[in-house]
């Protein structure tokens, strides 16, 4: 597993000029149909490393904020006061249908509910509150979190628990993707399950997609309700690589949900849950299907910002309310020349693009020593430390032109996904103990069963 890439503390210069002459105006004028993409996303910004202490040091002070879902402020209080009940977090975000609906309003009533005691916000927001809220909790010092979590909460563990907060830490980031999940706990009256991961994890798989346990996660609406600068920004480019990666499996032309069907697909590629019936087997359509504005938001001012992909119909983005019109379905084009193409290959995460390298060194039987050399050079820091910028080298335009690059792209992920799913479903046997791990593959079982 690769390490985290050192951080240089780098503070963005201010463009004011640059602000001033964005594509969209204001929201106050009258001809305002969309938002200020360039306002968040100022030239140059994935090409720096910064180590940020605060958020005035973000590139703009709108930066990231398509990351920022909205939800009733009802709801939100719930989720923060769940998260009161832990100690200090860093990083924390909700996901999942318990958060973000992935059927019909009328097909997610219940007449059971999980929450033994909901408040009226959850039961509104959830329409019965039908569903267990999942949540992950990153923490700078997994050993420390442990040790004051199982002093307050030790009925939250399995046995593992009894072993003391540097056993659970070394089972949380030793094996499989780094997170320690305790499923089927009820906190404030709500059935919850919660991961715990080291921040630099976190970190890690949003920038070089070691597992993409978390970014694929990340890939998705969530609702982020602690947050830490760094992550922001290592979210943003997690959120381009999604693109970029997705834009190498599609056609020339395609449309927004078969983007966005891609993206969320991404981290089910190879998972065993997907390969064993453990999941909803329309869960990805699901998603897409009820959660399309909230993909707009969250990834409309990124596609804006890449110049080789656009909307066919750009007056339909142009139009006041388009992303709330769910029936449409926007189609866009991607510029398919091999030279715009070796560029997206090269700005893949670190972890992943090795491996797509890999693939295509064992078809074109590239020598050890000739392969290494090619590695050192494309290697994302500078001798100081900093981020080069990023641009395909002869072997990325040789990749770029094959026309097995999606079977290749495809076989990087599984080889990413696979292993560490796969562990981490093993770990959670463990870590929920026998009766709640049997729970929680008997519920995934059902669903898995459904068929629509």
């Amino acid at each position: 597993m690769s390490r985290l890439r050192p951080l240089t503390r780098i503070t963005w210069p201010r463009r004011p000029l640059l602000y001033a002459k964005c594509r969209y105006v204001t929201s106050k004028s009258p001809h305002t149909t969309a938002p200020p993409f360039q306002q968040s996303l100022p030239p140059g910004w994935e090409d720096e490393a910064p180590s940020l202490s605060d958020f005035t040091e973000l590139p703009h002070k709108d930066f990231g904020k398509n990351q920022l879902m909205e939800t009733n402020e009802e709801f939100k209080r719930s989720l923060r006061g769940i998260l009161r009940q832990f100690p200090p977090i860093t990083y924390a975000f909700a996901y999942g249908s318990g958060v973000f609906p992935q059927t019909d309003a009328t097909a997610s009533r219940v007449t059971h509910s999980p929450h033994p005691n909901p408040p009226e916000a959850i039961l509104k927001w959830q329409k019965g509150g039908g569903k267990v809220i999942d949540f992950v909790l990153a923490t700078r010092f997994s050993q420390h979190f442990h040790s004051l979590n199982l002093r307050e909460h030790r009925d939250h563990y399995s046995f593992v628990g009894s072993m003391g907060s540097a056993v659970v830490s070394h089972v949380q980031e030793g094996y499989g993707a780094g997170v320690y999940f305790n499923p089927y706990i009820t906190v404030n009256g709500i059935m919850i399950k919660y991961a715990v991961v080291n921040m630099q994890t976190l970190q890690r798989d949003l920038l070089d997609w070691d597992t993409l346990y978390l970014a694929g996660r990340l890939h998705k609406p969530v609702k982020i309700l602690f947050e830490e600068p760094n992550i922001r920004v290592a979210n943003q480019r997690n959120l381009l690589s999604a693109i970029r990666c997705s834009l190498l499996l599609l056609p020339e032309t395609f449309t927004e949900k078969e983007l966005y069907s891609t993206i969320t697909g991404l981290s089910y590629q190879g998972d065993p849950r997907m390969t064993y019936g453990s999941e909803h087997p329309k869960k990805i359509s699901n998603i897409v299907t009820h959660q399309i504005k909230n993909f707009r938001l969250l990834y409309h001012d990124l596609i804006m910002s890449l110049p080789n992909t656009t909307y066919l119909d750009s007056a339909a983005i142009n139009k006041s309310g388009w992303m709330e019109d769910t029936n449409q379905d926007l189609k866009l084009k991607q510029d398919m020349n091999p030279e715009r193409r070796s560029n997206i290959v090269r700005r893949l995460p670190k972890s992943f693009r090795e491996k797509v390298y890999f693939l295509y060194q064992r078809k074109f039987g590239i020598p050890g020593r000739e392969y290494q050399e090619m590695l050192e050079a494309s290697k994302d820091e500078d001798a100081k430390g900093g981020l080069k910028k990023p641009v395909g080298s002869a072997f990325d335009r040789r990749i770029a032109a094959e026309k097995d690059l999606p079977e290749m792209v495809t076989k990087a992920i599984n080889q990413t996904v696979y292993w560490p799913s796969a562990v981490q479903g093993i770990k959670g046997i463990v870590t929920a103990g026998p009766l709640r791990a049997w729970q929680y593959l008997k519920e995934k079982r059902e669903k898995g069963k459904m068929k629509s």
